[in-house]
C-alpha cells in the first residue's frame, strides 16, 4: 500500500486500485487509520476529499464517512454543505469531463416533514441549495426513502448522502458486483470494489470478482478521459 502511494505521487503510476482490507486488523496491528481513503488523503497531504461510489444506474457521493453515527448532525451545516458540494462537482467534471445533476437526500424520515420532524433541511441544508442553484444543477431535498429511486431515472445525476449507511446501503443493494468506490480529491486515481474482505466465504471458490474487475475497468477508463 505504501509503496503503490509512493509510486503514484512521484507520477510512476497515475492510477491506485485497491483490494478489501479489514478495518479491525488494521487497527489491532496499531494502523491508526481507519482505512484506505483515510491512510491516502493523510499521506497525499490533501484536506478535502469525498468518498464517492460509481455505476451505471446509481452515483453517491458521502457527506460524512467514517464517523458515529450521532456525530453527523454537528457537521451538516451550510457552510459546510456548500464547499462539499462544490468540490465534488469540480472533481467530477475533472475526472469525467461533464457536468452532473445533483439530488440532496434528506436528513430526517420524509426530509423533516417542513420542520415537525426535525429541523435541518429548513436550516441548513435548504438554505446551502438555494445558494448553489445559481452555478449547479441542483435539486432537493429529497425523502431519504426516495431520493436513490428518482436518481436511478435521470441520467447523470449524483445523490448526496449525508452519512455512509444512508448512501451504501441502497447502492450496495442495487451494485454489489458492479459498483466502485473512487476517492476524490487525490492527486491521482484511486478506485476500489464497494465490498469488504468477506472472510467467512474466503476459500470457498465462490467469490464474485466482478466489482473488482469493474474497478479495474474504470481506472483505466478515466486515465483515457485525462
Amino acid at each position: 500500500m505504501k509503496k503503490g502511494v509512493e509510486f503514484a505521487l512521484k507520477k510512476r503510476v497515475h492510477a491506485i486500485v485497491t483490494a478489501p482490507i479489514s478495518k479491525e486488523k488494521w487497527l489491532k496491528a496499531g494502523i491508526k487509520y481507519k482505512g484506505h481513503t483515510e491512510y491516502l488523503v493523510k499521506s497525499s497531504g490533501i484536506k478535502d476529499y469525498s468518498m464517492f461510489f460509481f455505476s451505471d444506474n446509481l452515483k453517491v457521493a458521502l457527506f460524512t464517512t467514517h464517523i458515529p453515527l450521532r456525530k453527523v448532525f454537528n457537521y451538516v451545516r451550510k457552510d459546510k454543505i456548500i464547499k462539499f458540494i462544490k468540490f465534488v462537482d469540480l472533481e467530477l467534471y475533472k475526472l469525467f469531463s461533464k457536468k452532473f445533476t445533483f439530488l440532496i437526500s434528506g436528513l430526517n424520515p420524509h426530509a423533516g416533514e417542513n420542520g415537525f420532524l426535525g429541523t435541518e433541511e429548513i436550516d441548513e441544508i435548504i438554505p446551502a441549495i438555494e445558494e448553489l442553484k445559481p452555478e449547479i444543477d441542483i435539486k432537493g431535498p429529497f425523502p431519504p426513502d426516495i431520493v436513490f429511486l428518482k436518481a436511478k431515472d435521470i441520467k447523470d445525476s449524483v445523490v448526496i448522502s449525508w452519512y455512509h449507511d444512508q448512501g451504501l446501503i441502497p447502492f450496495k443493494l442495487l451494485n454489489i458486483h458492479s459498483g466502485v468506490n473512487i476517492t476524490l480529491g487525490l492527486p491521482y486515481i484511486r478506485t476500489s470494489p464497494d465490498h469488504g474482505t468477506a472472510y467467512d466465504i474466503a476459500g470457498k471458490g465462490v467469490a464474485d470478482p466482478s466489482s473488482m474487475k469493474e474497478a479495474i475497468k474504470l481506472a483505466e477508463q478515466l486515465l483515457y478521459i485525462n
